[in-house]
């Protein structure tokens, strides 16, 4: 039997992985579907070898929109026991990836632990994580040094990495000559934008990017192309930087998938509405169709602690537009790391964002369960409707807060709920309406 190191490799040979026939049987499409698409490099199932608990989830061209949950210890609150809450919280929905964004200290045992448990894939920045790892300042990291943490966490069993080698002379030379409100805002941006302009040299991700990319294929380990430049205010989006970087992004994707590694190309953060679908197209466009991956886009900056509303408007725009995976964003977002309750309005509100998509997009079995729910209303199943409802412990605690006197129905209508008044009309019964 022939041998493969990575799912696209696996594709491109056509051997069929336990991943790839999970994968088809879950998103109800045939294997060889799946495989074409694969080793193309417009779908990708991140699949780290060292991974064992995964179940194995496909992102990309013609599948059902992804979800990802960000966790981690920070500076300020490094409760580990609060972020494995979160964790079952974010398994308990059934995401199907969670990031651990952990910037305190040393983070391997909560990232070995995640992947020890989790079946959804887990995603790590490890440019968050050199100086805790190194024990350097950031002036003081070399290359090698950069690349030595990447390996570490391939070697846990993480499957994608966020890699921001986009950010190299070309697009910070775009930066620092047009100019931005914002500046940059990605956290793994700056963190390679201070490197670079304090050091005098190249970003080590792009410099030694062929490098990089042997770790990655060694171990399985899916590349998410950062987004540097992306916009962190509605004025800054779709400009010279956002822009000069997808292009940078787009040669790297070539790159990738030269060494059979999977590519992820990461999007805005903010946007105006109308720009959001036109941005959806010039990433399919520039980075040759490959998955891509949106925080939001926030659609308005002004509603901080209801910033899982403005993402989750943004989002839908973005995968009906042909985004493929949606990163969460919470209530939190922009005031403080979110609890746990935070954690569930901003995985509901994204789980909607990526449902209302998958019917636009005629995804199988979207719509189908819609259908089911209006059959279950028209019926009065409640039992039914709170196990099809995406979150249906909360729609239990709605009605059950406030029991009704008229069996079937809700304390929003009674007597009068419209369902109720046609079905008796139809089989001819009394309405009886009077108390």
């Amino acid at each position: 039997m022939a041998k493969y190191s990575t799912q696209m490799e696996a594709a491109r040979k056509g051997i069929v992985t336990p991943q790839m026939e999970h994968v088809a049987a879950v998103e109800q499409r045939e294997v060889d579907w799946l495989m074409q698409r694969m080793a193309a490099g417009s779908i990708v199932i991140p699949a780290n070898r060292h991974h064992t608990a995964l179940e194995g989830h496909g992102v990309g061209e013609g599948l059902s929109t992804k979800i990802n949950v960000n966790l981690g210890i920070s500076g300020d609150l490094h409760d580990y026991e609060v972020e494995m809450a979160k964790v079952d919280l974010a398994l308990g929905f059934g995401v199907e990836a969670i990031m651990d964004l952990s910037n305190c200290g040393k983070t391997s045992r909560f990232r070995r632990d995640l992947i020890e448990k989790s079946p959804a894939m887990i995603g790590t920045v490890p440019m968050y994580d050199a100086v805790g790892y190194l024990e350097k300042e950031l002036t003081d990291c070399t290359a090698r040094d950069f690349l030595d943490v990447v390996e570490a966490h391939a070697k846990d069993g993480v499957d994608f990495v966020t890699i921001h080698a986009g950010i190299n002379r070309r697009t910070v030379d775009a930066f620092m000559r047009e100019g931005r409100r914002m500046n940059i805002v990605s956290r793994g941006g700056s963190l390679l934008f201070a490197w670079m302009q304090l050091t005098g040299n190249e970003n080590p991700f792009f410099e030694h990017y062929d490098e990089l990319l042997d770790i990655l294929y060694e171990h399985d380990v899916t590349v998410s192309l950062g987004d540097a430049m992306r916009p962190g205010c509605i004025d800054d989006a779709t400009d010279s930087s956002q822009v000069s970087e997808l292009i940078e992004l787009g040669a790297l994707t070539k790159r990738a998938w030269e060494h059979d590694v999977q590519v992820m190309i990461e999007g805005p953060g903010h946007m105006a509405l109308d720009e959001i679908a036109a941005n959806m197209k010039l990433e399919k466009r520039l980075c040759h169709n490959a998955p891509f991956y949106v925080l939001g886009p926030l659609v308005t900056d002004i509603a901080p602690g209801y910033d899982h509303i403005t993402s989750a408007i943004g989002g839908a725009i973005a995968a009906s537009s042909g985004a493929d995976f949606l990163c969460y964003v919470t209530p939190a977002e922009h005031l403080r790391l979110p609890d746990v309750n935070d954690v569930r309005d901003g995985i509901v509100a994204t789980r909607i964002a990526a449902h209302a998509a998958d019917i636009v997009k005629g995804v199988p079995g979207a719509r189908e369960r819609d259908n089911a729910m209006a059959e279950a209303r028209h019926a009065f199943d409640w039992e039914q409707m709170f196990k099809l409802a995406i979150d249906g412990e909360r729609a239990r605690e709605y009605f059950e807060s406030a029991p009704p006197t008229e069996e079937g129905t809700c304390t929003m209508c009674g007597k009068m709920c419209a369902v109720r008044t046609v079905n008796k009309a139809l089989e001819a019964l009394d309405l009886d309406l009077l108390d």
